[in-house]
C-alpha cells in the first residue's frame, strides 16, 4: 500500500530521513497540530514523497481538486492537456493511455504502486484505466519516461499510477464522511451515479464504494477530416459501455506507525466496443466493415498490505508490504465483413475468450543512512491464462470453422529485485541513481486444441537509471536524467499461432523474442515564483529490439506467414513544456506546449507515430475569491502528423468552457454543481492514433455533475 500523505505521515517520514530535501521542507512547515495546505506532491517517480518542484525526473500531477473540476469520464480524458501525453481509443472505458508516442504493454498501468497489466493483453492495447473507479482517486500521477528500475517490464515508456483515496487516520475520532454524486454527459447520454464513505472508528478504518455508469454509442458531427467524410451526425458504434465499480477497503490500525489494509475492487462491464464508423457512412460501402467488441469483462482485485513507517532497524526506516491477486475474464469479438461483389459478401467472425489469474507481491524498504537515501525490495507476479478461440469464415467458397485456440494456456513469471540511492551532495544538488534485475519465465500449458509440443523461455535484464537536480537559486531548477527502461514480450506476442483475425495471413510463433530495451535521456528546467510557474524538458527515447510483425516469405495454409521480430530501431524525440501565471482579480492562465517526431531508424519508411506532432494548449480560470464559483475557457490545438501509413492527419483546434458553483453548505456537508461544454465549434476531429482506424471524437456536448460532500 501506498504511503497516506497526511500532515501526520509527513512528519513521521521527515523523522525518518532527516538528511532528504523532502525533510527539511516539511519539517520547516508542518507540525502535527497544524493544518497546512501542501505543495504538489509525487511518490511515483521515486517512491518517497517529494515536492514536484524538487523531483528530478518528468512527472505530471492530477490532484483530487483538477479531478472535481473536470469530471472526467475517464483518466485518459485528462491527459488532452498535459504536455508529451495524449489518448488512444474511444469512448468512457476503452480509453488507455499514450506517453511520448507509447501506448499499450509499453506503458505500465499501476495502482497505488501496484501493477495492473497483464501478459495476455494485445500489445498495442495494454490495460484499462477504467477498472478503477474515478471517484476513488485521490491524484493521478503520471512519470513520462522509462519508470523500469523501480516498476519493472512494460515500463519502458512512462508510468500511469492511480492513487487512490485512503480513509483517515485510525486512532483518532470516530468519523465518517462521504460523497454522493450524479454525472451526466451528452455525448453518449452517459448516466452515472456514484457514493464513497470513509471513516474510522478506533483502531478500524473503512472505505466503500459503488457506481454505476450506462453511455450509449455517441455522435460524430459532420465535416471532412483527412480523407473521410461525414454528410450527417453518425453514431460512432462501440463507444458506449455498461459497467459497475465496487471498493470495499479495512484498515487496522497495530499501533501509531504500523497498520495492515485489505482491499477488494470489483470491475464489470458489458457492451464495450473498439470504436467504428460504418463503411457506408464514410462513403464507402464496398470497403470492409472491422467490428471490435467487448461483450462482458470482469475484473477481481483484492490486496493485502501491511505499513510500518517508523520500523526503527539497521535494515529499515520504513517498510510496506503487499500481497495482491486479480482476476480478469472478458471476451472478445471479431467480425469483419468484406464486399465481394454486387449484394455479396465474406464475413470473418472470430470468437475469444480469456481467463487471466494473476498472483503477485512487492517488498519496499527505506532507509537513511548519513547523506544518502536508500530505497530497495523485491517484487514479482504471475500470470497463469486459459484462453479458448472459434472463427467462422463465410463468402469466400466452403464456409470454413476453426476451433484451435490461437494463443496457448500458458504461464508468465517475473521477479525482480531494484535498489535506488538518493544522495544529496550540497544544499543545492541532489543524485538519484538505481538499478534493478529482472527474471521473466513465459511457459505454454497443455491447450485442448494445441497439439504442438510445449515450450518455454526465460530471459534476464538489467537496467539502471540516473537523476539528477541542481538549484541554481531557490526557485529556479536544472534537471537531468538517463535511465534505460525495457519491455518482456507478453504471451501473445511469442506463442500467438495461426491465422490473423481479419484472414489476411498466417502468424507463426517466436518464444525466443528478446526483451525491448530503451535509453533514454531528459534534460529539464523548473522555475517558479509566488505568481508563476514553468516546466520545460527536452527528451530522446530510443527503443532496441523492437518488436515487429514481418512476413518471412513463405505461406501457410495458402495464407503469407508472418512472424514476430526484433528488428525496429525506434526513435522518439520532443520537447514539453507547461505554465501557468496569476494575473490578478482572480485570473490565472495555463498553456502548455509539447512538439515531438518519430521514426524507425533502420526502416525510416516504417511509420511508428501514435501521437500528434505539435500541440498547444492553454486556458483562461476565473476562481471567486471567496471559493463560491469558477469559470473557465480553453483552446487546444492538435498539429498534423505525416509519419503514418494511410493518407496524413491533419491539424484541428477545440475549444471547452466549464465552470463550478458551490450552491449551499449545510453543517459538515457542502452541495456543488459543475458544468462543461466540450468541442464548442462541433468539429469533426479524430485524435492521432485514433485516425489510422477511423474512429472520431464525439462532437458538441455537455456533461453536468451534482455532488454533494459531507
Amino acid at each position: 500500500m501506498l504511503t497516506k500523505l497526511t500532515t501526520r505521515t509527513l512528519v513521521l517520514l521527515a523523522g525518518a530521513f532527516p538528511s532528504s530535501l523532502f525533510a527539511q521542507d516539511t519539517l520547516q512547515r508542518v507540525s502535527p497540530d497544524t493544518a497546512v495546505s501542501l505543495p504538489e506532491m509525487t511518490v511515483t517517480a521515486t517512491r518517497t514523497p517529494r515536492e514536484v518542484f524538487r523531483t528530478p525526473a518528468p512527472v505530471s500531477v492530477v490532484d483530487s481538486a483538477t479531478l472535481a473540476r473536470r469530471i472526467p469520464a475517464n483518466v485518459t480524458d485528462l491527459f488532452v492537456d498535459l504536455p508529451g501525453l495524449d489518448v488512444n481509443g474511444v469512448g468512457p472505458s476503452q480509453s488507455r493511455p499514450v506517453i511520448r508516442g507509447l501506448l499499450g504493454e509499453r506503458i505500465l498501468l499501476l495502482e497505488d504502486g501496484i501493477r495492473m497489466n497483464n501478459s495476455r493483453r494485445e500489445s498495442d492495447f495494454g490495460e484499462i484505466p477504467a477498472m478503477v473507479g474515478i471517484e476513488t482517486l485521490d491524484r493521478v500521477e503520471i512519470v513520462r519516461g522509462p519508470a523500469s528500475v523501480l516498476y519493472g517490464t512494460d515500463a519502458i515508456g512512462g508510468a500511469l499510477n492511480l492513487i487512490t483515496r485512503e480513509p483517515p487516520e485510525a486512532l483518532g475520532t470516530t468519523s465518517v464522511h462521504g460523497s454522493l454524486g450524479y454525472r451526466y454527459q451528452g455525448a453518449g447520454d452517459q448516466q452515472h451515479p456514484f457514493g464513497i464513505f470513509t471513516g474510522t472508528a478506533g483502531r478500524f478504518s473503512f472505505l466503500g464504494y459503488a457506481s454505476y455508469r450506462d453511455a450509449k454509442d455517441y455522435t460524430a458531427p459532420p465535416g471532412n477530416f483527412g480523407g473521410d467524410t461525414l454528410q450527417f451526425g453518425t453514431k460512432v458504434h462501440g463507444t458506449g459501455v455498461k459497467d459497475q465499480n465496487y471498493t470495499a477497503q479495512l484498515g487496522y490500525a497495530l499501533s501509531g506507525t504500523q497498520e495492515i489494509q485489505a482491499r477488494y475492487e470489483r470491475y464489470t462491464a458489458t457492451d464495450a466496443g473498439f470504436g467504428w464508423v460504418n463503411s457506408s457512412d464514410l462513403g464507402q460501402p464496398f470497403n470492409p466493415n472491422i467490428i471490435i467488441s467487448y461483450p462482458d469483462q470482469g475484473v477481481d482485485h483484492l490486496t493485502l498490505g501491511y505499513t510500518n513507517h517508523a520500523v526503527h532497524s539497521a535494515l529499515a526506516d520504513r517498510l510496506d508490504v503487499t500481497a495482491y491477486y486479480t482476476g480478469n475474464s472478458r471476451h472478445l469479438i471479431f467480425d469483419i465483413t468484406i464486399p465481394t461483389g454486387p449484394g455479396t459478401q465474406g464475413e470473418v467472425n472470430a470468437r475469444n475468450f480469456t481467463d487471466i489469474s494473476t498472483f503477485g507481491f512487492r517488498a519496499e524498504a527505506v532507509k537513511s543512512v548519513g547523506l544518502a537515501v536508500l530505497t530497495y525490495g523485491l517484487d514479482g507476479f504471475r500470470d497463469g491464462t486459459q484462453n479458448t478461440d472459434t472463427s467462422v469464415t463465410t463468402g469466400f467458397g466452403p464456409t470454413m470453422v476453426d476451433p484451435v485456440t490461437k494463443t496457448p494456456n500458458a504461464y508468465f513469471r517475473s521477479l525482480g529485485a531494484f535498489l535506488q540511492s538518493e544522495f544529496r551532495l550540497s544544499n543545492r544538488l541532489t543524485v538519484i541513481a538505481g538499478v534493478r534485475g529482472q527474471d521473466i519465465l513465459a511457459e505454454t500449458r497443455p491447450t485442448a486444441t494445441i497439439t504442438a509440443p510445449l515450450v518455454s523461455h526465460e530471459d534476464g535484464t538489467v537496467v539502471g537509471s540516473l537523476n539528477a537536480e541542481y538549484f541554481l537559486t531557490d526557485n529556479f531548477a536544472l534537471m537531468g536524467d538517463v535511465g534505460r527502461g525495457f519491455r518482456s514480450p507478453n504471451l501473445i506476442d511469442r506463442f500467438f499461432q495461426g491465422p490473423t483475425p481479419e484472414g489476411s495471413g498466417y502468424e507463426l510463433p517466436s518464444p525466443n523474442l528478446k526483451p525491448e530495451t530503451s535509453i533514454n535521456v531528459d534534460a529539464g528546467v523548473r522555475f517558479r515564483t509566488a505568481r508563476a510557474g514553468l516546466e520545460v524538458f527536452g527528451f530522446r527515447n530510443e527503443i532496441s529490439d523492437a518488436i515487429s510483425l514481418l512476413p518471412t516469405g513463405d505461406t501457410v495454409q495458402g495464407l503469407p506467414a508472418y512472424q514476430n521480430v526484433n528488428v525496429d530501431k525506434l526513435r522518439y524525440i520532443g520537447v514539453e513544456a507547461d505554465g501557468h501565471l496569476l494575473l490578478g482579480g482572480g485570473l490565472t492562465a495555463y498553456a502548455n506546449l509539447t512538439g515531438f517526431d518519430s521514426k524507425d531508424v533502420l526502416n525510416p519508411s516504417n511509420p511508428v507515430a501514435q501521437m500528434y506532432g505539435f500541440r498547444v494548449g492553454g486556458e483562461l480560470r476565473y476562481d471567486h475569491t471567496g471559493g463560491r464559483f469558477w469559470l473557465s475557457y480553453g483552446v487546444r490545438h492538435n498539429g498534423g502528423q505525416k509519419d503514418v501509413a494511410t493518407l496524413p492527419i491533419p491539424g484541428f483546434t477545440l475549444m471547452q468552457a466549464r465552470g463550478g458553483l458551490r450552491l449551499f453548505r449545510a453543517g459538515r456537508s457542502q452541495h456543488t454543481v459543475t458544468l462543461a461544454v466540450d468541442n464548442i465549434g462541433n468539429r469533426l476531429y479524430s485524435e492521432a492514433s485514433n485516425s489510422n482506424f477511423f474512429r472520431p471524437g464525439p462532437g458538441r456536448n455537455v456533461t453536468a455533475a451534482y455532488r454533494v460532500d459531507f
